[in-house]
């Protein structure tokens, strides 16, 4: 998201906080921003280890992954397989934490340990868990611009 002027006027008569958005048309980064301000609730994420159903705190989770047909999400706890695709998956995400870095990965930017930028054309990742991941070419300038590269 670009740069948004923020501006904040005391107003004793006012008492209840109060938010306008002034804006030439109404783009994607306008509705981000009411998305946020209006306090929707995160959506839930629900997965399946084995025949037992959790649901999954997206803090905990380090990656969602595409493999063999399927849709998996890595936590501390272990691997559990979501019902979703993996673009649906990106949409419930909070947006500020997880990036996407493949055709077939997200990740959590929370969670990773270090961005090794020496491998040419690509980015190594290495997540708090020790995984090791590379974003993909094409991904490659989404990642810097995000990191500010």
């Amino acid at each position: 998201m670009g740069f948004v002027e923020v501006e904040i006027k005391i107003d004793s008569a006012c008492k209840e906080p109060k938010i306008i958005i002034c804006t030439e048309k109404i783009t994607d980064q306008v509705n981000e921003l009411v998305k946020k301000l209006s306090g929707e609730p995160p959506r839930i994420i629900s997965g399946f280890r084995g025949e037992t159903f959790c649901v999954l705190e997206q803090g905990e989770i380090l990656r969602v992954y595409a493999s063999e047909g399927k849709v998996f999400a890595v936590t501390p706890e272990g691997e559990y397989t979501l019902r979703l695709r993996l673009y649906e998956m990106e949409e419930r995400l909070d947006r500020d934490r997880f990036i996407r870095i493949s055709n077939s990965e997200i990740i959590n930017l929370k969670k990773v340990k270090r961005f090794d930028l020496s491998f040419t054309g690509t980015i190594c990742v290495s997540l708090s868990d020790g995984t090791v991941t590379y974003v993909s070419r094409r991904y490659v300038s989404r990642i810097k611009h995000a990191l500010g590269l």
